[in-house]
C-alpha cells in the first residue's frame, strides 16, 4: 500500500500548482534572490529559471525540481503576499508593473510595489547625489516602463531606498562601493548633469569641469565592478559622455581630421590642461575616444575612471551598434545604460572595443599574479599563477604575421610565406559549383555555428609557456599544443567512409581554402590530431611545442556562454527548446528588445574580437619589421589563436561527414561559421537529418541556442544563386550573402 502512497504522492507533485510567470518573478525579487541562487538551490541551469519567469517562453519546470520549485513560491508566498491595490495576475492578464523595468539591474532585481510603498518616505543625505527620474521623451520599450519627471526637492535628496535595497542583491551591490553599478550614462538637459545608471537609477551631477567629474566619480558616485576572480582588480567606473555633457565640459562634438589620424585630442586643448592642473593623469594614449583619467594610487587602491566618448567613434557599428539602422546615436540615457550596463554584468564592464574586452576578460579570468606571504618577512609579494599566461616568451617564426621583426630580413619585402613556412589556421572560406542534381533543388539554406570560437575554446588545451623546438622527426603528440610541420597530402578522406560519402564536394579539414595540402606545411595541434582521428598516420618533421599546458580558456568560454544563453533567454529562446520550436523563437526574437539584440551582438562580438586580439597585428603605426604595442603584452600568443581556428575548422568538418553519410546532402559554401546546403525546402529542417525518434542523428549539426549547435542564418534561391554567379562571373563564396537577419555579422 506504502508504494501506492508514493505513486500518488509523485502523481500529484508531477502537477504542484504553480502561479503564473509573472507572479514566480515577483516572488523571487521580493526576497532579494537572484536567477543563479534559484539555479543552484533546484540543481538548473540559470536559463531555465529565467524560462519560467517568462511568459513568452511559456516553459514549465518538470518533476523532480516542479514539487520543489511550487515549494520554494509557496514559502515566499506566505512571506510577500500580492499587494492589495493590484490584483495577482493570472496566465491571461496584464502583469503587475514593476517600477524601472526599462533599465533592469544586473541580476534582474526589482523591488516589488509593496516594499516601494513603504520605503517610500525614505532619504539617503549624502551631499551632492540628488537623484531625479528619466526624462519622459523615450521612446519603447524602455520609455513605458520609465516613471514620469519630478519635481526637484532638497540639493541633497536621493530615490526612495527600495531601489537601492534591490540592488543590493546584485552581486556587486553587495559591495557598497559599488553600490550604483558598474558604469553610468553622462547627459545634459536644460543646463543640469544627470549620470544615468543601471537599474533605472539616476544621479545629479554637481561636477562643473570634466576634472570635477572625475573627483565626484572617485569619491560619490560608488561606481565600479567588484573582480571576477580573487587575485585580479575591481574594474574602473565607466563615464558614457554624450554630445551635450561634451558641449557642457567644453569637448568638442568630434575629433579634427588631425585628431582622428593621432587618436587623440591635442595636449594644447584646454580640457587636458585642465587635468593636468587639477593634480589627474591621462594615460600614455592621451584623451581620445576611450580615456583613462587618474589620481596616484592611495595604498594598493586604484583611483581610475574610463570615459567612453561615442560620438569620437567609441562604440563602432561593427561590434556594439546596428550598422543598417543605428540606435545609439538617438538612444536616450537611460537605455544606454541598460544596454552596457546588461553587457557589464553578464560579460565585464566594457574596456573599449569588443574586442579588447574580450581579451581582457581573458586576464581578468585568469588573473598572472597573486599575492604571496613571504614565510620569512611576513610580507606580501606578486607570485606567478600556474594557469594563467604569465610572462613574455619568444615567438617561433612560423606562427607569426608577416611584418614582425623577427622575420626582419628573412624574406624579400613582398615574399609571399608558403604553408611550409607560415601556419596558415584559418576558418574555412571555401565553395564549389553546384551539380546538376544540387541545381534542381529550389533552395540553398544557411545555418551559422552559434559563438564558433568560444565554442572551439572549450575544454581546449594551449601552452601556457614559451615554446620547446622538436627536430629529428619527432613523434606526433596531441597532448602538446603547438605548431607541427607534417605532410597530409596522403590523407584521402574516401577512406574513412569509403563510397557512402562523395569527397569530392567537400572541403579539405585542412587548409582554409577547402584545398587538398601538396606537401610539408605547418598545422596547429588540433589539425593533425584530426588527421590521426581519422585513422591515418602521421610523421612529422619538427616541430614547436609548448610544454606546461592547460585549459586556459574554459573559463572565459564559460562567462561568455552564460551570457549568451542569458540574453537568448531574455529574448524569447531558451536551451529545452526542439528544433521547430527553437526556429520559430529565433524568428519572433528579432523584434523583442531592441536593446538586448544590442546587448546579444555585442557578446558575440566580444568573443570573436577576443580571439583575433591573440595576434593582433600592426595597424600602420609603425614601420615594418618594427615592433609594435601588442607585442608587449603577455596575452600576445598568436599560437592560441591558431589552435582555435583549427579546432572550429575541424569540428566543423567532423559534423560535415556525419550529415553526408546520414543524408547524402552537401555544403555548397562555408564563409567562417555559415554553411550553405541545397534543401528541398526553406527551412534547416528540411535538409538536416533526424532519426525516426525525431532526435538529430548523433554527430550532425544541432538546431539550438547553446554555443556549437547552429540556427537559421538565411534562405535564398538556387536561381537566385546562378544570377549572382552570373553578375560576377563565376561561383563565389555566398556564405555570407544569404541571411535573413540583415543585422547579423560576418563570423559570429
Amino acid at each position: 500500500m506504502s508504494e501506492l502512497f508514493d505513486a500518488v504522492d509523485a502523481l500529484v507533485a508531477s502537477r504542484s500548482p504553480l502561479p503564473p510567470p509573472e507572479e514566480r518573478k515577483r516572488l523571487r525579487q521580493a526576497h532579494g534572490l537572484t536567477l543563479d541562487e534559484v539555479a543552484a538551490a533546484l540543481k538548473v541551469r540559470r536559463a531555465t529559471v529565467s524560462g519560467w519567469e517568462s511568459s513568452k517562453t511559456r516553459t514549465e519546470p518538470r518533476p523532480p525540481e516542479r514539487e520543489a520549485y511550487a515549494r520554494l513560491l509557496e514559502k515566499l508566498a506566505e512571506l510577500y503576499p500580492a499587494p492589495t491595490d493590484t490584483a495577482t495576475p493570472t496566465q491571461d492578464t496584464a502583469p503587475v508593473p514593476e517600477t524601472f523595468t526599462g533599465a533592469p539591474a544586473p541580476a534582474e532585481i526589482r523591488t516589488p510595489p509593496s516594499a516601494q510603498a513603504s520605503d517610500a518616505a525614505a532619504t539617503i543625505t549624502e551631499e551632492n547625489t540628488q537623484t531625479r527620474p528619466a526624462a519622459d521623451t523615450v521612446t519603447a520599450p524602455a520609455a513605458a516602463a520609465r516613471p514620469a519627471r519630478t519635481a526637484r526637492t532638497s540639493p541633497t535628496s536621493r530615490r526612495p531606498s527600495a531601489k537601492k535595497a534591490a540592488k543590493k542583491t546584485t552581486a556587486d551591490a553587495a559591495d557598497p562601493r559599488f553600490e550604483n553599478g558598474p558604469l553610468a550614462v553622462v547627459d545634459c538637459e536644460d543646463g543640469v548633469v544627470s549620470a544615468y545608471c543601471v537599474g533605472g537609477l539616476v544621479l545629479d551631477v554637481p561636477a562643473k569641469s570634466l576634472p570635477a567629474l572625475v573627483d565626484w566619480t572617485l569619491t560619490e558616485a560608488k561606481l565600479g565592478q567588484a573582480r571576477l576572480h580573487r587575485n585580479g582588480r575591481d574594474a574602473d567606473p565607466v563615464l558614457l559622455l554624450t554630445p551635450a555633457v561634451l558641449e557642457r565640459y567644453g569637448l568638442p562634438a568630434e575629433l579634427s581630421q588631425e585628431e582622428r589620424r593621432a587618436g587623440r585630442l591635442k595636449d594644447s586643448h584646454k580640457v587636458v590642461k585642465q587635468i593636468g592642473k587639477a593634480g589627474l593623469q591621462l594615460t600614455q594614449r592621451g584623451f581620445g575616444a576611450w580615456t583613462r583619467v587618474y589620481r596616484e594610487p592611495e595604498g594598493s587602491k586604484r583611483r581610475c575612471v574610463q570615459l567612453c566618448i561615442p560620438a569620437w567613434g567609441a562604440l563602432p557599428v561593427d561590434e556594439w551598434d546596428n550598422k543598417n539602422d543605428p540606435q545609439l546615436p538617438t538612444m536616450h540615457g537611460a537605455d544606454l545604460a541598460r544596454f552596457l550596463g546588461t553587457y557589464a554584468d553578464r560579460v565585464m564592464t566594457p574596456r573599449g572595443t569588443t574586442a579588447v574586452t574580450g581579451l581582457e576578460l581573458m586576464t581578468a579570468l585568469r588573473p598572472p599574479t597573486r599575492a604571496e606571504k613571504d614565510p620569512t618577512t611576513g610580507a606580501f609579494k606578486p607570485a606567478f599563477n600556474d594557469d594563467a599566461l604569465t610572462r613574455l616568451y619568444d615567438v617561433v617564426e612560423c606562427e607569426v604575421p608577416d611584418e614582425h621583426p623577427k622575420l626582419k630580413g628573412k624574406f624579400a619585402r613582398h615574399h609571399q610565406r608558403t604553408p611550409a613556412e607560415m601556419l596558415m589556421e584559418e576558418p574555412y572560406n571555401w565553395c564549389r559549383q553546384l551539380t546538376d542534381d544540387e541545381c534542381m533543388q529550389p533552395y540553398l539554406v544557411a545555418i551559422d555555428v552559434n559563438m564558433a570560437f568560444a565554442a572551439a575554446a572549450n575544454g581546449l588545451t594551449v601552452g601556457l609557456n614559451g615554446p620547446t623546438h622538436l627536430t629529428g622527426n619527432p613523434k606526433f603528440d596531441s597532448s602538446l599544443p603547438g605548431s607541427w610541420l607534417v605532410d597530409l597530402s596522403h590523407v584521402d578522406l574516401a577512406r574513412v567512409f569509403g563510397r557512402t560519402v562523395d569527397v569530392d564536394r567537400l572541403p579539405s579539414p585542412f587548409t582554409p581554402t577547402g584545398e587538398h595540402p601538396t606537401g610539408p606545411a605547418w598545422y596547429a595541434t588540433p589539425t593533425v590530431a584530426y588527421a590521426v582521428e581519422l585513422g591515418f598516420d602521421v610523421k612529422p618533421i619538427e616541430a614547436h611545442v609548448r610544454t606546461q599546458t592547460g585549459r586556459y580558456l574554459d573559463p572565459w568560454y564559460k562567462r561568455l556562454r552564460d551570457a549568451y544563453v542569458a540574453t537568448m533567454a531574455d529574448l524569447g529562446v531558451t536551451t529545452d527548446m526542439g528544433s521547430q520550436e527553437f526556429l520559430d523563437a529565433m524568428a519572433r526574437s528579432k523584434d523583442v528588445d531592441p536593446t538586448l539584440a544590442l546587448v546579444l551582438k555585442a557578446i558575440k562580438a566580444t568573443a570573436k574580437g577576443g580571439i583575433g586580439k591573440l595576434r593582433q597585428r600592426n595597424r600602420g603605426q609603425v614601420p615594418y619589421y618594427e615592433p609594435w604595442p601588442a607585442l608587449e603584452r603577455k596575452t600576445w600568443r598568436p599560437d592560441i589563436r591558431a589552435a582555435v581556428l583549427a579546432t572550429v575548422r575541424v569540428s566543423m568538418h567532423r559534423k560535415m561527414m556525419k550529415t553526408a553519410a546520414a543524408a547524402d546532402v552537401y555544403p555548397v559554401a562555408i564563409g567562417t561559421d555559415a554553411l550553405v546546403y541545397p534543401s528541398p525546402g526553406p527551412s534547416p529542417l528540411d535538409f538536416l537529418p533526424y532519426t525516426d525518434e525525431g532526435k538529430p542523428v548523433p554527430g550532425t549539426f544541432r538546431l539550438g541556442v547553446s554555443p556549437g549547435m547552429v540556427k537559421h542564418q538565411g534562405t535564398q534561391t538556387v536561381l537566385w544563386a546562378e544570377e549572382q554567379f552570373e553578375t560576377q562571373g563565376g561561383v563565389f563564396n555566398v556564405a555570407n550573402l544569404i541571411k535573413n537577419d540583415p543585422t547579423a555579422g560576418e563570423g559570429e
